[in-house]
């Protein structure tokens, strides 16, 4: 299946400079070099933060056998691992999307899967995830899929992944926090007011960094960023206010300061880390069939959605919503669930973070290798990774969220027909803290909506088999105790910090 790629919009195009020029199509999309650094800063940046969250998620949790992940090792090759892909999927692709792990699956494995095999078999498991994403994206399958897709909801999924990353915004910012109550859920910040310096700083930098924006200044973001960052590091060394968990009004994950040398030499004796002999008499076939197709399935539609939002909001998708090189995207992804799994760092997969350095003007998979080499840099100097707060990248989390909500404007919504599927996508996707369900809510919902009301034949035969196959991942959990498989598992499992994807 030849590769896919929108129509020009302009009759004459200026001539590019120079070979990296031409190899990335920098001059023909508009960008300069200038630009996709800056938005290659941004992006890893926006999520440097996977380096630490990661290791909090995934190691110290003991599995079926009694053993664990050690943290230092996790962090290693989680940076190892986002920057191969990361600059992999750059040079293929040619487009501005990051790679890093995945905070749903990551989530799954250390909180269900675990409780069935080992962490080397969970990994192995990732790895033969990956090798079915590839298969499907190789045969044209994939896209298939994704053509079958609707353009109202490949919309749609833009947008809800807007207010999803502004929502993950907010709850990193500790700007909107739990109430523990069943009404309200949610309220703002501690007690209903913005009562600590982090959350206060968060709102400091997401002003600053929109004002810069609206005047379009160059490097505005990442100007944001920066110096958010270094107000949260006088914070720290003026009021010492360590982290939340010890601290009422602390900083949530990392801690803006500096503490002993900002070196240290990685630890990759995970890498490679897998087990292929699984003990089926004592797992069970059908559990390790749910588990694979649990992770399959939210891989292959987290994915498809944060590409489509991502290519949208970098003006690289056509009316379809299709983008230049969309087999070959496709497949460099199931590679990364490939590549994460047998580096032990879990599935790893596009970042909706990638929004932050679009939103700085990164087009081109220059910005790609930029992020991709300061990640493998970070192998190196995790320390200085984690001087960046959760609550000051949380900033340009709500900022690229409002963009990528303007998207709205081009969806008609007319007919109730489409109305309330593409509801359903926007809003369940913040509302559940998982793409992949909004993109299951709208589906199958446009499905149902269009069967019986005498659109039927509308629907693509495929979008009927994707509809039921979110039926049975909605109803995974009954199904899984009904066949005596796994329970209580979920590929959405909620992350420590509330973070999920």
């Amino acid at each position: 299946m030849s590769e896919s790629r929108p129509q020009a919009t302009r009759t004459t195009e200026p001539a590019p400079v120079g070979a990296l020029d031409r190899f990335f199509e920098i001059t023909r999309r508009g960008s300069t070099v200038g630009t996709e650094v800056r938005g290659g800063l941004v992006t890893f940046v926006a999520m440097a933060y996977i380096v630490v969250l990661n290791p909090i998620i995934l190691s110290g949790k003991e599995d079926i056998a009694g053993n664990t992940l050690a943290f230092g090792a996790v962090g290693a090759v989680t940076a190892l691992t986002a920057g191969v892909m990361t600059i992999l999927f750059g040079l293929v692709t040619r487009l501005p999307f990051a790679f890093a792990a995945g905070l749903g699956i990551n989530a799954f494995l250390a909180f269900s899967v675990i409780h069935e095999v080992t962490w080397p078999e969970a990994m192995a498991l990732v790895v033969i995830n990956g090798v079915i994403i590839v298969l499907l994206a190789a045969t044209g399958l994939r896209k298939m899929i994704f053509d079958a897709v609707p353009v109202q909801l490949k919309l749609a999924i833009t947008v809800g992944i807007g207010l999803f990353i502004a929502f993950i915004g907010f709850i990193n910012s500790g700007f909107v926090t739990a109430t523990g109550s069943n009404s309200p859920p949610v309220g703002l910040g501690i007690g209903g007011s913005v009562a600590s310096v982090p959350t206060l700083l968060f709102v400091i930098t997401l002003i600053l960094t929109s004002v810069l924006v609206a005047l379009k200044v160059k490097g505005g973001m990442l100007i944001g960023l920066i110096v958010g960052t270094v107000l949260a590091v006088i914070a720290e060394a003026i009021w010492h206010l360590g982290s939340a968990v010890d601290h009422p009004g602390g900083w949530g994950l990392t801690i803006p300061a500096l503490t002993g040398s900002p070196v240290s030499v990685p630890d990759l004796s995970l890498v490679g880390a897998v087990d292929f002999s699984f003990d089926v008499a004592k797992v069970g076939f059908v559990t390790l069939i749910m588990l694979v197709f649990t992770l399959v399935f939210s891989n292959f539609f987290d994915a498809m959605g944060t590409m489509t939002g991502l290519a949208k909001e970098a003006g690289l998708a056509d009316e379809k919503g299709d983008f230049p090189r969309i087999k070959s995207a496709l497949i460099v992804e199931g590679v990364g669930a490939i590549a994460g799994g047998a580096s032990s760092s879990s599935s790893n997969t596009v970042f909706i973070e990638s929004g932050a350095g679009i939103g700085e003007g990164a087009r081109t998979g220059l910005a790609n290798v930029v992020t991709g080499v300061v990640f493998l840099l970070a192998m190196f100097f995790t320390p200085l990774t984690s001087i960046v707060p959760t609550e000051v990248a949380a900033a340009a989390l709500v900022i690229v969220g409002a963009m990528m909500m303007a998207q709205i404007k081009n969806i008609d919504l007319t007919d109730f027909r489409v109305l309330m599927p593409v509801f359903l996508t926007i809003t369940v996707m913040p509302m559940t803290y998982s793409i992949a369900n909004g993109i299951g809510a709208g589906f199958v919902s446009w499905v149902l909506l269009h069967a019986f009301s005498g659109r039927a034949k509308t629907i693509s035969p495929l979008l009927w088999i994707v509809a039921a196959g979110f039926v049975i991942f909605f109803a995974r959990g009954p199904i899984e105790m009904a066949l005596g498989g796994v329970s209580g598992g979920a590929a959405d499992a909620t992350c420590p910090d509330g973070l999920e994807r």
